[in-house]
């Protein structure tokens, strides 16, 4: 089996954050968003390649990452984009690269890099193998506002009977993720664009998809964290320390509160302040401030302001 690992995206509503870093690197605890599922592809002996996907403003920072990390498999597959208004799509994306590589004869695995899943990814290649048809993973997000942002799931058992992209009117909150496996026959990329079908998003291909063949779904209760806002990125990171908080041994904090869920990054340096649920990036300096549910990019300088819910970006001074 080949794995993706969709890292193509410019994440613009974590701006500036992300405005010259992958979203994919953003840490989440002592690790990464994207290292945490190549991880677990490394792990799994029936992933033979994993294949990340970028574009080619990002590809250098990935090639960088991969070469300074442990991983066998990764290797990096480049479309050929350098901004949000270049981009292919999801699928469009998919088939580029299935042609690119030459797998569309081998069973694929597709993952977002920028989704933090709360399941062993070897347990969701256990449940497609058991059902052998195509296979999504999906998860109540509880909320009906929510589930129209998402591909809506309607089951029998395991089987998917019904699928609606984003619905304006979702009857229910169970909704397809970002974690597909698909048999070698049901990548069918290129046929689904041929037909001049929306490229953007993989809900549409698995709505289209559903109305010709059998697709499973793996249901899951755990936590799973769609990466894409500055809200839902500090909600994995409280998930992911779970009410503690990590400082780097580096970093320097004086005469200052750190409450929950707080990262402050090596080389920080916070004096006279106070932290809750917030996010301090390595150099970044804080002085007599409060800060919270909020993130400081890296070599930021802050003092004597209060701060909630805002995204600070690197070598800004607000003195």
């Amino acid at each position: 089996m080949k794995a993706v690992v969709l890292a193509g995206g410019y994440a613009t509503r974590l701006w500036p954050i992300t405005r010259n870093r992958p979203k994919m690197f953003l840490p989440v605890g002592e690790t990464t968003v994207i290292d945490r599922v190549l991880c677990e592809l490394e792990d799994d002996d029936r992933i033979e390649d994993v294949f990340v996907s970028t574009n080619e403003r990002f590809a250098d920072d990935f090639e960088a990452h991969l070469a300074d990390s442990d991983f066998e498999k990764p290797q990096l597959s480049v479309e050929e984009t350098v901004d949000e208004d270049e981009k292919l799509g999801v699928i469009g994306a998919l088939a580029q690269l299935v042609d690119r590589e030459g797998i569309d004869d081998e069973n694929l695995l597709v993952v977002a890099g920028d989704n933090l899943i709360s399941f062993d990814l070897s347990t969701f290649v256990d449940f497609f193998e058991e059902e052998e048809t195509a296979t999504l993973a999906a998860y109540d997000v509880g909320s009906r506002e929510k589930a129209t942002q998402y591909g809506l799931v309607e089951l029998d058992g395991t089987r998917v009977v019904d699928f609606q992209e984003k619905p304006a009117d979702p009857p229910s909150t169970l909704v397809s993720i970002a974690c597909y496996a698909f048999p070698a026959e049901e990548v069918r990329f290129s046929e689904y664009l041929a037909a001049d079908n929306n490229p953007d998003e993989p809900g549409w291909f698995l709505q289209w998809l559903q109305s010709r063949s059998p697709v499973s779904a793996f249901t899951f209760e755990e936590a799973w964290f769609d990466i894409g806002t500055p809200e839902s990125y500090l909600e994995a990171v409280a998930w992911a320390l779970d009410g503690d908080s990590i400082v780097a041994e580096d970093a320097t904090v004086e005469d200052t509160t750190v409450g929950e869920n707080v990262h402050v990054m090596p080389g920080a340096t916070v004096t006279d302040s106070a932290l809750e649920r917030s996010i301090v990036f390595p150099e970044a300096t804080l002085d007599s401030c409060s800060l919270v549910d909020s993130i400081v990019d890296r070599e930021a300088l802050i003092r004597d302001l209060d701060l909630t819910g805002a995204r600070i970006g690197g070598h800004t001074h607000l003195p």
